[in-house]
């Protein structure tokens, strides 16, 4: 079988061609060569990049309709992108997971990290939700699939189209089942002692979020004993944690009516509904109200969306950090912790810190930064790519 014969597409002089031999993944669009032939490659096509002096630097997949314009596959340029290919990575990246975690229950895929680009992939035992983030993984997307069964023995793959990335990339928002059938329930997630119920086709993003795993863990050892207060609490991350730690109790606040039965029903299967409760509300709005009311918790965590998810949203962002920062420590008793969590990349530790002592210090409180959290390994980092260590998370004792 002969390799496919790849286009070529080649840098500017003025592209940093040393930063990509280095490791850097991302080709910009104002970094590349764009005349007529290449402006007709197809979304997602994989060609090889070369430097302006016609050497060779690997194999990239090739989108016009991005800022990202090219993203770096593999290094070897006489590579083919196949179902092999895929193989080796999905093997390499399963390796490592079940090393770290006992059950099947992580992040096997993180992007650029492990080698594939713009694809993440969560799994939940015999269930995989795929988002193809990029319009090369799109592409190439049965292949994918094909391998991941082969490699990991899941069953059911489920392509999730929502997020903002794929509108980034130009591609569509339909999420369906691609392999195997869709679960007829949530499906029950362990995790620090705690049980989760996945929602894998109609919960936010793949249905769970593994990155806070070690997060949730260390909040869970500040609980024993606590009344824990959990804003943004989705499904229940830190509060249902909390509860298997041995909190005395827990609020969950959530402004989805769904996300907080899933929260009770996990509270449910763990045997502890009497010391759980939740509240439906705007976070800001319900944070004022727990202060109006005269409520002290001694342990506060908010774990919001991304309040700047870009860099033009960065100062807004900055100033919401702030505020939910100010709300939350009124309502920490004296030498109380507080939990604050940041998955905005273009918000960076500092200025996420920044944010939160400024908020703090609004609050008339003062702190002790005790422990600072990022994503757990199932979400490893590019060491060349900053925008791979989005999450961030402070703990304060007050």
């Amino acid at each position: 079988m002969t390799a496919p014969s790849y286009p070529v597409i080649r840098l500017r002089p003025k592209a940093n061609a040393r930063a990509i031999r280095h490791g850097f993944p991302w080709v910009y669009e104002n970094e590349l060569v764009t005349d007529r032939r290449t402006r007709q490659l197809d979304p997602g096509t994989i060609a090889v990049l070369e430097d302006t002096d016609r050497q060779p630097l690997g194999l990239v997949a090739f989108n016009a309709n991005s800022r990202i314009i090219c993203r770096m596959l593999d290094r070897d340029p006489a590579a083919t992108i196949d179902h092999d290919w895929f193989a080796t990575r999905l093997t390499k990246a399963l390796s490592l997971r079940e090393r770290l975690f006992d059950a099947p229950f992580y992040r096997l895929i993180h992007a650029e990290a492990d080698g594939l680009p713009g694809v993440v992939i969560d799994r939940f035992g015999t269930h995989a939700v795929v988002q193809p983030n990029a319009a090369w993984a799109d592409a190439t997307f049965d292949m994918l699939s094909d391998a991941l069964m082969a490699v990991t023995g899941v069953t059911t793959v489920i392509k999730n189209a929502s997020g903002r990335a794929r509108q980034l990339e130009g591609l569509d928002n339909e999420t369906r089942i691609a392999r195997g059938s869709a679960p007829e329930a949530p499906i029950p997630v362990p995790m620090n002692g705690a049980t989760y119920m996945a929602d894998l086709t109609e919960g936010q993003k793949t249905g769970l979020f593994f990155d806070q795993r070690p997060n949730h863990a260390f909040a869970a050892r500040l609980s024993q004993g606590a009344r824990v207060l959990d804003v943004f609490s989705h499904v229940g991350g830190f509060s249902l944690a909390a509860l298997a730690g041995g909190a005395a109790s827990a609020l969950a606040v959530d402004g989805s009516e769904p996300a907080l039965t899933l929260a009770g029903a996990g509270a449910d299967a763990m045997g502890v509904v009497d010391r759980f409760a939740t509240r439906k509300g705007d976070a800001f709005d319900v944070l004022t109200a727990l202060g109006e009311e005269g409520e002290k918790f001694d342990v506060v965590i908010c774990d919001p969306p991304a309040f700047a998810p870009s860099k033009q949203a960065l100062e807004a962002g900055l100033r919401a950090y702030e505020r939910i920062a100010r709300l939350a420590a009124l309502l920490v008793a004296e030498d109380g912790y507080l939990v604050l969590c940041s998955c905005s990349h273009a918000a960076d530790l500092a200025k996420f810190r920044g944010a939160c002592t400024r908020g703090i210090g609004r609050a008339g409180r003062q702190a002790q930064l005790i422990h600072t959290g990022f994503a757990g390994a199932d979400h490893p980092l590019m060491p060349q790519l900053a925008e791979s260590g989005y999450l961030k998370s402070l703990f304060f004792r007050l």
